[in-house]
């Protein structure tokens, strides 16, 4: 998941400007990576629960997402969500980095776009001041967002945030540990970590974590530097298994975590920002079709941690295209049906 550490709030681009610059990067990402345009494979449906909405037949309706594994799933559920509704869905879902996609929605180029509360408040907000009660982070971003033409919808139960893991075989071995303040009660050479490098400087990172939870770092008495690894985003996950550190800097909705069987720390000071997921609209679109937003609104509370675990993990460890597993999901939760069975 995108995590910056600027808080710089950026000016929306010109109309059609906007659209052909973002188009060229999405295209020349995609040429680079020997990918087809995420236009080229929709599966077909039939209606489920979501019915064709009254005044959609022949409305375009602009989807777009970011490019890793559980925003290209949110975008090919939203592109499904559209189409079985009526509408004419164009598909710019895998667009690289965060900027672009918001450009889309802020300009109504994109209809809709799955976002993070905790993204929108401290990136495009250009918040400083974190908020964990997800409820609140919510709120705060629906009200600010009004202002710029964007309608925040029903949020998902889901908050893909930052969280300590540890190896299911380590648990017993340290005294049972289920909670971050745990951590201050274990010796000092049992608290090693493995973080990226972004997370171990970023102001609402490593540092202040430790002493939110009573550690300080660098003394002898709390983590010494020599304790902290620091590592690729990916390697965090397999280095913390391997048991090159106790505890790994991991996103709490990473399908890796059931793949290895690695244990989230509660957070029970509650320190890490709520980034929960929620459907964010271009305002004119559901002024125009208020429908859409209910049809958002039955979605988002069956996107739980649970089901984002199960459904990126068969993306990123079993290998299955993430339209088709978003296809399936859709399927089995009644959402659409499958014209040919």
């Amino acid at each position: 998941m995108y995590r910056s550490s600027s808080l710089t709030r950026r000016t929306p681009l010109g109309r059609w400007g906007l659209a052909a610059g973002v188009l060229a990067l999405s295209a020349v990402a995609l040429t680079g990576c020997g990918l087809q345009p995420s236009t080229s494979y929709v599966p077909a449906l039939g209606p489920g629960s979501i019915t064709p909405l009254d005044g959609a037949e022949g409305v375009e309706l602009t989807v777009t997402s970011k490019s890793f594994t559980e925003q290209l799933l949110l975008g090919k559920i939203a592109v499904l969500a559209g189409t079985a509704a009526g509408f004419d869905v164009t598909d710019l879902s895998n667009l690289p980095g965060s900027q672009p996609t918001r450009e889309l929605l802020l300009s109504g180029q994109a209809d809709v776009l799955w976002e993070y509360t905790g993204t929108a408040w401290l990136t495009y907000l250009g918040q400083e001041e974190s908020i964990s009660d997800q409820d609140e982070m919510w709120q705060a971003v629906h009200d600010l967002d009004i202002d710029n033409g964007l309608t925040w919808g029903t949020p998902a139960p889901m908050n893909n945030t930052f969280a300590m893991a540890v190896r299911s075989e380590a648990v017993v071995e340290l005294g049972g540990i289920t909670t971050m303040s745990e951590l201050a009660a274990l010796p000092v050479e049992d608290r090693t970590f493995c973080v990226e490098a972004e997370f171990n400087s970023r102001p609402d990172g490593m540092n202040p974590m430790l002493a939110r939870y009573g550690l300080e770092r660098g003394a002898a008495d709390g983590v010494p530097d020599s304790n902290i690894g620091i590592y690729d985003t990916g390697a965090i996950y397999s280095a913390t298994d391997d048991g090159a550190c106790n505890f790994g800097e991991v996103f709490t909705t990473d399908g890796r975590l059931d793949a290895l069987d690695l244990i989230v720390l509660v957070d029970d000071l509650a320190f890490f920002p709520a980034y929960n997921v929620a459907p964010v609209f271009f305002t004119e679109t559901i002024e125009a079709h208020p429908g859409l937003e209910e049809i958002f609104a039955e979605i988002s509370p069956k996107l739980t941690d649970e089901v984002l675990r199960g459904l990126n993990r068969q993306v990123d460890v079993d290998g299955d295209e993430p339209a088709d597993v978003a296809y399936a999901w859709m399927i089995e939760e009644g959402f659409i049906t499958d014209p040919t069975s």
